[in-house]
């Protein structure tokens, strides 16, 4: 079966009890697999095989930590946006994705003549001043290769959420 196919198959029960498990986050324990296991009534290799197999088939795309950046002391959140070369931007968005002071990096089209950015780099600091000094160090990093570059500073913390699903399938709603 193509993984297209798979991806629209329905959830078995074990599958969404996982998910509905989850849904609020991963238990905040030294063996959080093992406490999803107990909770199901399977082992913690099971619950990790059945992820992956999830995640093969295309039902999950990852699992991740969410942390609250403000409760931990980072007031200062900018994703700094860079006008990079195309022909770099690849390798340099890894080196710039692999420095401490970075959470998340990626790679985003252009949308020129208003938006000439295309790599992205989420900052976090105790303030602007740090935010600032990090995104510099990104700034000589680069060199030549970045035309251009600017912070967008957050001006309000957003809700993340993961996957949420409904209390019952949708084939068995009316």
């Amino acid at each position: 079966m193509s993984p297209a196919l798979q991806a629209s198959a329905p959830l078995s029960a074990l599958e969404r009890h996982l998910i509905a498990a989850t849904q609020q986050g991963m238990p905040l324990v030294a063996k959080p697999y093992e406490a999803l296991g107990a909770l199901l009534g399977i082992s913690e290799t099971e619950v990790l095989h059945l992820m992956q197999d999830m995640q093969d088939r295309g039902l999950i795309r990852r699992i991740g930590a969410v942390p609250n950046h403000y409760r931990l002391g980072y007031l200062a959140n900018g994703m700094t946006v860079w006008d990079v070369d195309d022909a770099l931007v690849d390798e340099i968005g890894e080196r710039i994705g692999s420095l401490a002071c970075v959470s998340h990096c990626y790679r985003r089209p252009r949308h020129l003549p208003q938006w000439p950015y295309n790599l992205f780099a989420m900052l976090h600091g105790r303030s602007r001043e740090e935010v600032e000094a990090q995104a510099q160090e990104i700034r000589q990093l680069l060199g030549d290769a970045c035309r251009a570059n600017d912070i967008l500073y957050s001006s309000a913390i957003l809700k993340k959420t993961g996957l949420r699903l409904s209390a019952r399938p949708a084939a068995m709603e009316d």
